[in-house]
């Protein structure tokens, strides 16, 4: 019997960091009920290590967020250990901690810590699902878009492609047009949704904040006879006190989180009984260090969770979530994501199943192609 110990693997320290910003246009207006865009914004970090390694990691953030990776962050992830994550997290937090933690910072510190765990991967030649270790082979999605700005044929177009097209049982489309001003436009839509999905997928709406408390329990009572069971934020994220009590007089699940950008702020969530569904989004929280604790935070007050936004960003951690719900197929950031990268996944039946494209996160930099969008 070889009672040999094993020989550890040698410190591989991370060489480089190299950061860039790109802002894609959006395929049409795009508006939700608080905020419209023309344009997305995405930072891509590029972990390097000493061997020529390369890991990948992204946030959908304004330029500054490149800013602070290049100034603050980057010089503390220098010659650190690529294996220790943990530690690396740690740095960077505290390296935010006069800047303000909350915003553009977790967005930096987030797309650097998804290239640091992409990079772990590639160095130790595994999928990324199976360093992190899977819950499961497949992760459910949903289709998201149905902004406000659509008219009712480009809605129809959208839902279907996913219902019918895709077979993606599940869709969320925005409501609460002009800060909530325009619900009777918003439950016609709802209405037509429905129609055009039929009554077996699943329907649901996220107004971003912008219904007050009672409007939005008026507008929830609305939705039960279209059949919605997820309404998303329809308070501002930030009136915990008005989520939980729309959230008592709803037989819908109310969801929020996607602005969550620290631990603390999914305790108070949660601790505040504010919600049914814990949204998390990675390339925010603090990347996949935080993210794992915030759904497991979650799990310990018995919620699920779900992934917001950036699918490709989340895949494998979501995977590896026993008390994953779904992951958010947003067309923004679905669009996006095939532009830039090789090895994106297929949602086709509802699911997306990571760890068979190689390596990490099994995608790799389209380069030159997407040079065009270069803001920084």
């Amino acid at each position: 019997m070889n009672t040999e110990k094993p020989v550890p693997s040698p410190c591989l320290p991370v060489l480089t960091l190299d950061v860039s910003a790109y802002t894609v246009p959006t395929d049409a207006p795009e508006a939700d009920g608080t905020l419209a865009w023309d344009t997305t914004t995405a930072v891509l970090v590029e972990a390097r290590a000493a061997d020529g390694t390369t890991g990948i990691g992204w946030t959908y953030a304004p330029p500054a967020a490149a800013d602070l990776v290049c100034d603050r962050l980057a010089p503390l992830v220098r010659g650190h250990d690529a294996f220790d994550i943990p530690a690396a997290h740690g740095r960077m937090c505290r390296a935010v901690r006069n800047a303000g933690r909350p915003g553009v910072a977790s967005c930096a510190l987030s797309a650097v810590d998804l290239a640091l765990w992409d990079l772990k991967a590639r160095l130790m030649d595994l999928p990324l699902v199976r360093l992190l270790g899977a819950a499961r082979a497949d992760v459910p999605v949903y289709g998201s878009g149905g902004f406000t700005t659509y008219h009712d044929t480009h809605l129809a177009a959208q839902l279907s492609g996913w219902v019918h097209g895709q077979h993606i049982p599940r869709v969320k489309i925005k409501v609460g047009e002009g800060w909530g001003r325009a619900v009777p436009r918003d439950l016609q839509r709802v209405r037509h949704a429905r129609q055009v999905i039929g009554p077996q997928a699943e329907l649901y709406v996220d107004a971003n904040g912008a219904y007050n408390r009672k409007q939005a329990v008026r507008v929830g009572e609305a939705l039960v006879a279209q059949m919605v069971g997820w309404f998303e934020e329809p308070v501002s994220a930030d009136d915990l006190t008005g989520l939980r009590l729309v959230r008592d007089a709803l037989v819908c699940d109310v969801t929020a989180g996607e602005y969550g950008y620290d631990l603390p702020c999914f305790a108070r969530m949660i601790g505040a009984g504010a919600v049914d569904c814990v949204q998390i989004d990675v390339t925010r929280c603090g990347g996949i260090t935080e993210f794992l604790r915030a759904a497991a935070l979650a799990q310990a007050h018995g919620l699920e969770v779900s992934a917001h936004g950036a699918p490709h960003a989340h895949a494998d951690v979501a995977a590896c979530v026993p008390n994953l719900r779904h992951v958010e197929w947003f067309h923004d950031h679905v669009r996006i994501e095939s532009m830039f990268f090789g090895g994106v996944l297929d949602p086709t039946g509802g699911v997306i199943r990571p760890g068979e494209n190689g390596p990490g996160n099994g995608l790799e930099v389209r380069g030159e192609e997407i040079e065009e969008y270069r803001v920084a």
